[in-house]
């Protein structure tokens, strides 16, 4: 009987806890429900992405080139939709027919991207003029409210090729993220928007929102005490000169090739120009993005490839300053000697052409008429250094020059996707000339040594070379980008990288007095301007599919000199007949701020030029 009584004492007593557990429960949901303002018929919380507006960019002399501009998403969530909204209202003010809408709001629910709970995108890149009209109704549609997105707007219909342009980040950009991407995100995918994107991209922001048990939103998480805000990306200053790059841009239309002038000083890029081009705006993401992309990645041109250091070249005639450089440093080579030239140069039984002219009695005369003879006999020179059977060791000290200039490698340009060109070295020609060591000699290669043959080179790094005659031997990287400010005003400037190639200050005056020769009375008196001093170099790079290709590369003035530049223009032939005037236009513009009233009719000429073929 004791055992009963104390079996029931402990039933009861197990019935008040969970009495007393039930008690507390249903009061705590009461006050949740009934007296609480922070919780009030609030069962859960939604996350509301707030995006970044991209970083400006602006050219050397402070013109803002890149800003921003919205355009909304309007999202969505199913279950808060009234059913009894008025459609065709909201299909009007969008823009949008029934059964688009029908399209946009209906989703395959057994997918796990969706849910009838969860925002999911209704229409995307709204622009800013529909946006203002659906705004004023939209409190009519709960269920529905947007995103701000900011994309680029261009001030300027030039520099495509500079500042790149913005896709929607790929499931493979967002894998490889680590929550950097979302869907929808923008990535920049060339140019400045790709090598700078951590910098310009800026940071997502979220804003969070109490949602009831029928999913509509209830006011602030916590007060917003868990919101985070959107920061902006970084402001970049480019080296871009706007009004030199416009210009470039005019006098190349019609023209397939490229432009690009440097600084001597700073390595500064102040133009950079491949045509054909494009209007950077066409590729605004918004609507009607879509076609225009499409016409320009199909256009058999090519304006998406980058010919200003994509694109490689024989360089041609140019390649003779270098070559007599090294000749003179390795001391194989007198800056006074002179050769016989009567119109080639005869080896064997072989000839090889060289037009008429004076007798080369020096190097400046040689550089001067571009005299081919000079420069084949100063090449053998080098090679032959070290005997005529012994030409790889001459092949590989000149390997090694070739390498403090620059070339068979990137320059290391802030810009995407840069292509090295290739000089030919022993390895090359060993493999080329397998039968025994030594089947190849100086001859077997002699066309290097004026810029034809297997030498390729960027047009970025023909401007480079001029750069380094510049400054008889010193130069700094070439890059785009000056300065970037961050979100705290934090100025962190471009950081220098200085170089000097194996060269005695001293050779480099025969070179340049050649150059400047060259253009007052020599093979590129087409870019004489003047005042201006300056010095340049012709070149006629042999292209074995139509006409040669017409190459100039130059700087001035020729004491401190403030540009350095190359342009190369494809089937266009000598270099004198149209690389060499346009440059020395720009060149003028740039030093002088206006084109002489007396060379209008050479500016109009070479913009009204059309050189492309089959178009």
């Amino acid at each position: 009987m004791n055992t009963d009584n104390q079996y029931a004492n402990r039933q009861q007593v197990l019935i008040g806890l969970v009495c007393v557990c039930m008690v507390l429960l249903v009061a705590f949901c009461a006050r949740i429900q009934l007296f609480s303002s922070e919780y009030n018929n609030k069962i859960g919380y939604i996350g509301i992405s707030e995006f970044p507006a991209r970083g400006l960019v602006y050219d050397r002399n402070g013109e803002l080139l890149v800003s921003n501009k919205p355009l909304f998403d309007l999202m969505v969530t199913y279950d808060q939709i009234d059913p009894e909204m008025d459609t065709a209202q909201f299909c009007q003010l969008l823009q949008i027919d029934k059964n688009q809408f029908v399209e946009l709001i209906e989703k395959d629910w057994s997918n796990k991207r969706f849910a009838k709970w969860k925002p999911y995108a209704f229409l995307k890149k709204i622009p800013h003029e529909t946006y203002a009209q659906f705004q004023e109704h939209m409190h009519k549609y709960p269920g529905f409210h947007t995103e701000v997105r900011n994309v680029r707007e261009y001030y300027y219909p030039i520099g495509a090729h500079v500042l790149g342009y913005l896709n929607e980040a790929s499931p493979q950009d967002i894998s490889n993220s680590n929550g950097k991407y979302k869907r929808g995100d923008f990535i920049g995918v060339s140019g400045i928007e790709k090598s700078y994107e951590s910098q310009l991209k800026g940071s997502r922001g979220i804003q969070f929102y109490w949602r009831d048990n029928l999913n509509r939103i209830r006011g602030k998480l916590r007060g917003g005490a868990n919101d985070t805000l959107a920061i902006h990306g970084h402001t970049l200053y480019t080296s871009i000169d706007k009004d030199l790059q416009t210009y470039a841009e005019y006098l190349m239309q019609h023209k397939i090739g490229a432009i690009v002038a440097i600084e001597p000083s700073s390595g500064e890029i102040l133009s950079l120009v491949s045509a054909p081009t494009y209007d950077p705006s066409l590729l605004t993401i918004d609507r009607e993005r879509g076609e225009a992309f499409a016409k320009l990645e199909q256009d058999s041109l090519r304006p998406f490839f980058n010919r200003a250091y994509m694109a490689q070249y024989p360089p041609g005639s140019i390649f003779k300053s270098i070559m007599a450089l090294v000749a003179l440093e390795e001391n194989v080579w007198s800056k006074n000697k002179g050769v016989t030239c009567n119109g080639g140069y005869t080896y064997k039984d072989r000839t090889y052409g060289c037009h008429q002219h004076t007798r080369p009695k020096n190097v400046d005369v040689a550089l001067q008429h571009s005299c081919n003879t000079y420069f084949w006999q100063l090449f053998q020179e080098v090679i032959d250094k070290h005997g005529f059977y012994e030409p790889q060791k001459g092949l590989s000290e000149l390997e090694y020059y070739w390498s403090t200039f620059g070339l068979g490698t990137k320059t290391g340009i802030d810009l995407p996707a840069e292509q090295s060109g290739f000089m030919p070295g022993v390895d090359y020609y060993n493999q080329l000339y397998p039968k025994n060591k030594g089947s190849w000699k100086s001859p077997t290669i002699m066309s290097i040594g004026i810029g034809q043959g297997e030498l390729l080179v960027t047009p970025l790094q023909m401007a480079n070379l001029a750069a380094i005659i510049a400054n008889r031997g010193a130069y700094s990287d070439p890059h785009v980008v000056t300065k970037t400010i961050d979100t705290e005003d934090n100025i962190i400037p471009w950081s220098k990288k200085q170089h000097t190639v194996p060269i005695s200050k001293e050779h480099f005056d025969p070179i340049i007095d050649g150059m400047e020769l060259a253009v007052t009375s020599g093979t590129a008196t087409t870019a004489f301007v003047p005042g201006l001093d300056i010095c340049g170099k012709t070149g006629t790079s042999q292209n074995p599919h139509g006409e040669d290709h017409s190459v100039f590369f130059a700087f001035a003035p020729k004491e401190n000199p403030q540009i350095a530049i190359a342009v190369f223009i494809e089937n266009a032939g000598f270099g004198g007949t149209y690389a060499a005037p346009i440059a020395s236009l720009l060149m003028e513009q740039y030093l002088n701020d206006t084109i002489s009233s007396q060379r209008l009719y050479l500016e109009d000429r070479l913009a009204n030029t059309k050189l492309i073929v089959n178009k």
